[in-house]
């Protein structure tokens, strides 16, 4: 009791938070006790088939001993596939969720709770005339432009330097290999956080420009402030990281490719350039389509290499919380971590969640790799 002879009473508040997560457990709950409902009904009736057709169901002991051995798959996939609904469906799950609500910096429980609010986010996030919408699309814009430029220049370029190396009379082939793959031993945020130093607008790069006269004292090249040059320079910086591995893969796939079809082609009066894009490109093609979508859709979600050497910078004012080389991925993250408006996080993470699998299936249902399979002709 207080002074005045009132009881202090103190009670938690709500977290809105938590009463999600818990609605989100509680469904996955329910629909675990209905599969096993299911599977005891399923059971039953092939008990019942057995005693109809006057055949001896098997005991509780026997069926224990079959999940060690003629169902030891499903012993063994049990605590896999739980694991994958705790920590990577249930997660998923409650981040859709989370987009249908206020979940923003105004509304943090348990002070403020937050509510449900439809489809007021995707609105928000696509459609009007606010900064969301066109900050947004200018986002995808440059996410798309990103995507394909890291994943073909490093393709190509990864291809010629193989090329180059695996070319008969070339020697010190091992020395070559061995200098190229060095940018793969060393961490690649080590070498983008160097590089950020490096090309920044006080580092090594602008004072030997200046010491050399290429451009005056007191100023620089903006590589990474500048809205068009620092997008050219996260582009070439990747390079440097991703073309080592493009290389690797590439050099294995052209030692195999049959040494018959060169020769045929040479009797057939082909040059070089006509070999290459009738046999070599075509062959590695075939060969690393799967390689490459995996590598689009990694740079499209290739966080560490824009927070890492931009931070998303340069920033504007036209852009909602976000820097002119922020991908989707980087947006979101500031968005969550930075200004905790998670419901447009989680809005975001749905879009990129839904580019990424569309891209992967449309296209490598439409390439000759899924069509035709283990042939190549």
């Amino acid at each position: 009791y207080d002074a005045e002879g009132f009881l202090d009473h103190y009670a938690p508040g709500d977290n809105s938070m938590i009463i999600l997560l818990y609605s989100v457990i509680a469904v996955f709950i329910a629909a675990l006790g209905l599969f096993i409902h299911a599977v005891n009904i399923k059971s039953a009736y092939k008990t019942q088939l057995l005693c109809e057709a006057g055949k001896k169901p098997s005991k509780f002991a026997e069926d224990f001993r079959d999940l060690f051995d003629k169902n030891m798959h499903t012993t063994l996939l049990t605590l896999p596939a739980i694991g994958v609904l705790v920590f990577t469906v249930l997660p998923i799950l409650f981040m859709i969720l989370i987009a249908f609500t206020n979940f923003d910096r105004a509304h943090q429980p348990p002070g403020n709770l937050f509510t449900w609010v439809g489809l007021d986010n995707f609105g928000a996030v696509l459609g009007g005339n606010a900064a969301k919408p066109a900050t947004f699309w200018k986002v995808l814009g440059w996410t798309l432009v990103w995507a394909v430029f890291s994943t073909f220049l490093n393709y190509i370029f990864g291809m010629i330097v193989a090329l180059m190396i695996n070319k008969k009379g070339i020697k010190c082939k091992g020395l070559f290999r061995t200098c190229l793959v060095i940018p793969i031993a060393v961490p690649a945020f080590v070498t983008l956080l160097f590089m950020s130093r490096v090309l920044g607008d006080l580092g090594p790069v602008n004072t030997l420009l200046q010491n050399w006269g290429i451009i005056a004292q007191g100023t620089h090249v903006s590589f990474l402030t500048d809205g068009f040059l620092a997008k050219v320079t996260v582009i070439v910086v990747n390079l440097w990281i991703g073309i080592p591995y493009t290389m690797l893969i590439t050099s294995g796939i052209l030692m195999n490719i049959p040494e018959d079809l060169y020769e045929a082609s040479r009797i057939d009066g082909a040059g070089p350039m006509k070999r290459f894009t009738a046999i070599t490109l075509p062959y590695m093609l075939f060969v690393t389509t799967p390689y490459l979508i995996t590598q689009f859709i990694g740079n499209i979600n290739n966080f560490n290499a824009i927070f890492f050497l931009t931070q998303g910078a340069p920033n504007t004012t036209e852009y909602f919380q976000a820097g002119q080389t922020d991908l989707l991925v980087t947006w979101l993250y500031k968005l969550t971590v930075t200004y905790q408006d998670y419901n447009l996080a989680s809005v975001i993470g749905i879009m990129v969640f839904v580019l990424s699998a569309g891209i992967s299936l449309v296209t490598f249902n439409l390439t000759a790799s899924a069509k035709k399979e283990e042939t190549f002709g």
